[in-house]
């Protein structure tokens, strides 16, 4: 049950991220919020992260590093860095409950393609039918848009939720092949927010980050770095070795489901009913790829960090 409270945890703090950058101050970018919820959140995820692998790795001692695994390591980095201005870019334009949710539901699709292109596995008629469906939802959602809106979907805002997934389908298959090598889940999760704090690091002088001396910056930068990166990456990591693929992979339908509720009602979004009847199919394909997932051999959905 603890397991199940951690991994449901996480995917609330994960939803909560896209109505934080809206109820930000004003002056913000999507890159600029990015970078600042990496320098706190990727500094802090490797602190805890660290700490926690080295009382694991005296009993089960990691590998030694290999040029692989540290080539691995600074993917899973780079990739969640390019991931938060493509979240953030998203929700800004097609609003936070559209921008997750096409998040949520390319990511699984395009990490089970990367899988099959890696591993030349053939995935199951299930995941095949369930993509089918998340794809179909995605192309309803972006003609149908928001209510009382100009028609469809922001392109742009499409082209940088879909881009998130991808992001983080890739570090979602480094991340599984690093742990598949016997290294240690803590050790794997410390190491992507230290990558990712350097490459935050190095984009931050180039970025205004003025906004952050407003007090309403201020705790928004702290809440997505701590609370949505660090804390809940770190639930999730614990939550996720407790669990089978298909009960964590359920469990994460909280985060869409979070973000539109707070979309909605907090922000006050509205949908066509077109984009509605979308959000449907794309959750029906969600659902039949959790299912799925019960099978060992099938590509297993991977949780969006919102």
């Amino acid at each position: 049950m603890l397991a199940v409270l951690a991994v449901l945890a996480a995917a609330v703090l994960f939803g909560t991220t896209g109505t934080s950058q809206a109820l930000g101050p004003e002056g913000t970018t999507p890159l600029s919020i990015g970078v600042m919820r990496l320098v706190v959140g990727g500094t802090v995820l490797a602190a805890i992260g660290f700490t926690l692998a080295r009382r694991r790795i005296r009993r089960h001692p990691n590998p030694l590093p290999t040029r692989r695994a540290i080539a691995l390591m600074a993917v899973t980095g780079v990739c969640l860095a390019a991931y938060q201005p493509l979240f953030f870019l998203g929700t800004a334009r097609g609003g936070v409950a559209v921008g997750t949710v096409i998040a949520l539901g390319s990511a699984p699709v395009i990490a089970g393609l990367l899988e099959w292109a890696l591993t030349r596995r053939l995935p199951s008629a299930t995941w095949m039918v369930a993509t089918v469906l998340a794809t179909a939802g995605v192309v309803v959602l972006g003609v149908g848009g928001a209510a009382g809106g100009a028609g469809g979907t922001d392109p742009l805002g499409l082209v940088g939720s879909v881009g998130a997934g991808a992001s983080f389908a890739v570090f979602a298959n480094a991340q599984r092949r690093l742990m598949d090598a016997g290294w240690d889940p803590f050790t794997v999760a410390g190491a992507m927010g230290a990558w990712s704090a350097g490459v935050a690091v190095l984009a931050l002088p180039f970025v205004d980050v003025s906004w952050v001396l407003d007090p309403a910056g201020l705790v928004m930068t702290l809440w997505l770095g701590i609370a949505t990166i660090a804390v809940a990456y770190t639930l999730f990591t614990w939550g996720l070795e407790r669990l089978t693929a298909a009960t964590a992979a359920t469990l994460t339908l909280a985060e869409p489901l979070t973000a539109s509720i707070l979309g909605i009602a907090v922000l006050g979004e509205r949908l066509s009913g077109l984009a509605v009847a979308g959000l449907g199919i794309l959750a029906t394909g969600l659902v039949l790829l959790a299912w799925g997932s019960r099978r060992p051999r099938d590509p297993a959905p991977y949780t969006l960090e919102g």
